[in-house]
């Protein structure tokens, strides 16, 4: 079992105008990020260039999400969903995400990943769903536990 501490058990919440931007090389090594996802991440630029992309993936998110992600990306198409992400506090925020393939004179070169903010209902709709799976698959599973200390 895995235990992740966190200070923070908190939101941020994306202004509605922002976009958040990156771009990887082909194995999901983070060459480009804008700077709304180096303020809404809480990293630097120089903390994000040359890191996986991995450096933000929440514990809540299935392996599976990730895994469709792949395939449908390797496949040279489109792959659109649902993120919930971790911050370098350990806070977290959710986005609808599109990532595709950057193509140069027909040749796969790097993916982009564009991301907007999602509502409320979508955030309790996708956490739900995602605990789910992850129970279903086996996976670790959330939970929040209060303490009194005697």
């Amino acid at each position: 079992m895995v235990f992740y501490e966190s200070e923070f058990l908190i939101e941020t919440e994306i202004p509605q105008n922002e976009l958040i931007i990156s771009r990887t090389d082909l194995s999901g090594i983070i060459t480009y990020a804008n700077e709304t996802f180096c303020e809404i991440s809480g990293y630097s630029m120089d903390e994000l260039i040359g890191r996986s992309h991995n450096i933000i993936r929440h514990p809540d998110m299935p392996r599976s999400v990730f895994a469709d992600l792949w395939n449908t990306i390797k496949a040279e198409k489109q792959w659109v969903g649902i993120v919930k992400n971790f911050r370098k506090d350990r806070g977290f925020y959710w986005v609808h995400t599109i990532v595709s393939g950057v193509y140069k004179n027909g040749e796969l070169v790097e993916y982009k990943s564009l991301r907007t903010p999602i509502g409320a209902e979508d955030k309790l709709k996708y956490q739900k769903l995602y605990d789910k799976i992850r129970k279903d698959n086996g996976e670790d599973i959330r939970k929040i536990i209060y303490e009194k200390e005697i």
